[in-house]
């Protein structure tokens, strides 16, 4: 009876499936199996195995059953399809929901918005059947893991496409309206035209006006004949030889240096437009536009051949040009203004510049223009003095018949000044400075005067105004409240000036001067104490620029004001 009830013994099985013998081409059995294939091959195991504590001949009768279909395990199997079928198909309609929700909302910013809500939900959503075409086809795919991994791989790159380009509606639509282009990064800037013509002048004080303004080129230079003629005899010399030369043309400031040089200039352009001369370039640089002396080299190098440099570099290059000779090189003017402003401690510039035109195949000429006429022996060192050469021109100050001639020839016969308000003008400008330039301004200056008090002409009382307004300055006023010692140390310090030809000087050279005019004017001369205390009262009226240093008597100092208005303040009284 016992021997009855013994049961077999339990048979385990694992749960590791079974590798198929009809694996397809290229197939590998070390491939990784997803969870969902896992899971295939684990119900496809338990169908395989017998339960605990079954006969194995029963298990083999289940077999033959399942192979004839005496068993409905297809009718389980088929529940659970459809069970798994349902849930991918809710699956895919709440996707298809959210993608169709994300579709309204895009057509929501483009305006496209559709009235039938669920008609567009049904559109999007795949029948019964393709639901189960897609699952064969997954069933098919699941047997290749290969395939699979490929498929996995498309499916990531295809979501982050699309997550890529599925953006956040915006909480307010945009504004239809006209769309302004994009401006060009590099465009050029450009002047607007005129919608209308410049306007011209009004009346006979509006045209004086223009005509006596200071940039307004005249038609001739009056007063300066022979100046112009000596300057164009040289040049023209010089281009017709081939041949190199330097000349120095001085002179006080309104003198009219550079507007006959530039006048000469022009004369002999246009003769070698006409080939009455050989052909020449002109070049023209100012002192008073560089920051450094030694950038004349490179300003005269780029506007001589276009090309940019360092100084050093430029100096070289300009050194090889007139240095060696070139077939068909053409003769070149060089034009420097304001000279004293390119000194240096070695006065290499000022010697380069003319040493230059005495090589043998430089063929240079250089015009240099100063305000000192001694220039050359007072600061020059003698090797570049001695290349400046003996070729000078001295411009003299404006007389006041001359002043009274160029205001004349510039108002071109128009009757806008009386002839005793044209004389008065001549005269004081002539007896301060002789510079045509403030000769000039005055006049306009009366012009305007005249024009807001509805006169005709220009009369005494409009220039004696213009007088006052251009002289009566805060400084004048003071110069003149000044002591007598004060006025006769800073006529010292123009004496002083001018005898140097810059614009400062030591305090013992003015105290020199201070001496010399104090024993004209029947005076005691002042000691070095003495004078350093009226110094620095000046200085401390703004009048005089000290230096800030201990040196003493060799303490440098400058005007504060214009040596006009010094002048017109002193003689005033």
């Amino acid at each position: 009876m016992a021997a009855s009830l013994s049961l077999p013994p339990r048979i385990t099985h694992s749960l590791t499936p079974l590798r198929r013998t009809n694996r397809k081409p290229g197939r590998r059995d070390d491939v990784p199996l997803t969870p969902r294939s896992a899971r295939r091959r684990e119900s496809q195991s338990e169908m395989d195995s017998p339960p605990a504590g079954d006969d194995p001949s029963r298990t083999s009768s289940r077999r033959k059953e399942i192979q004839t279909g005496t068993e409905p395990v297809l009718e389980v199997l088929d529940e659970e399809e459809e069970e798994n079928g349902a849930l991918r198909v809710s699956r895919r309609k709440s996707a298809l929901k959210v993608s169709s929700r994300i579709r309204k909302q895009l057509n929501l910013l483009d305006g496209r918005l559709s009235s039938d809500e669920d008609e567009e939900e049904e559109e999007f959503v795949p029948s019964r059947k393709e639901l189960q075409s897609s699952d064969e086809e997954e069933d098919d795919d699941e047997g290749d893991e290969d395939e699979e991994l490929a498929a996995k791989k498309s499916r990531r790159s295809s979501s982050s496409h699309t997550k890529q380009k599925t953006r956040t509606p915006r909480k307010t639509p945009r504004k239809a309206g006209p769309i302004t282009p994009r401006r060009h990064r590099h465009a050029t800037p450009s002047i607007p035209n005129r919608a209308q013509p410049a306007r011209r002048p009004g009346n006979i004080l509006e045209e004086a006006r223009a005509r006596l303004h200071v940039s307004a080129v005249p038609e001739s230079l009056p007063c300066r004949e022979q100046e112009f003629q000596d300057i164009y005899s040289f040049v023209e010399s010089k281009v017709l030889d081939g041949t190199g030369g330097c000349m120095y043309v001085s002179g006080v400031p309104g003198t009219g240096k550079t507007a006959t040089v530039q006048e000469v200039m022009r004369c002999l352009q246009h003769a070698a437009e006409q080939d009455e001369i050989p052909p020449f370039v002109f070049i023209q640089i100012n002192g008073m536009k560089m920051t450094d002396p030694h950038q004349a080299y490179a300003q005269i190098l780029q506007k001589l051949t276009g090309q940019k440099a360092t100084a050093d570099h430029a100096a070289a290059l300009l050194e090889k040009r007139f240095s060696n000779p070139a077939s068909r090189k053409e003769t070149t003017v060089l034009l420097v203004d304001e000279l004293d402003l390119l000194w240096t401690r070695k006065q290499n510039v000022m010697y380069n510049l003319f040493d230059w035109p005495t090589r043998r195949h430089a063929r240079l000429v250089v015009l240099a223009i100063a305000n000192t006429m001694d220039l050359p022996e007072r600061i020059l060192i003698n090797r570049v003095a001695s290349r400046l050469g003996l070729t000078r021109m001295s411009f003299q100050p404006y007389s006041f018949k001359q002043l009274q001639q160029i205001v004349t020839s510039r108002l071109n016969k128009l009757k806008a000044f009386e002839d005793d308000a044209l004389q008065l003008v001549s005269r004081k400008v002539a007896a301060l400075s002789g510079d045509a330039r403030r000769c000039l301004d005055i006049c306009r200056r009366a012009t305007e005067i005249c024009e807001r008090s509805a006169a005709g002409l220009v009369g005494m009382s409009h220039v004696m105004q213009a007088l006052d307004e251009m002289f009566s300055s805060p400084y004048v006023a003071a110069i003149r409240s000044a002591s007598t010692q004060e006025q006769l140390f800073l006529r010292a310090v123009i004496a002083e000036f001018r005898r140097l030809g810059l614009e400062e000087a030591t305090f013992q050279q003015v105290l020199v001067q201070h001496q010399a005019l104090c024993r004209v004017e029947g005076l005691q001369p002042v000691g070095v104490s003495e004078g350093l205390a009226v110094c620095r009262r000046l200085g401390a009226c703004r009048l005089l620029l000290l230096e800030p240093s201990r040196l003493g008597v060799l303490q440098r100092l400058w005007l504060n004001v214009s040596q006009d208005d010094v002048l017109f303040a002193l003689k005033a009284d």
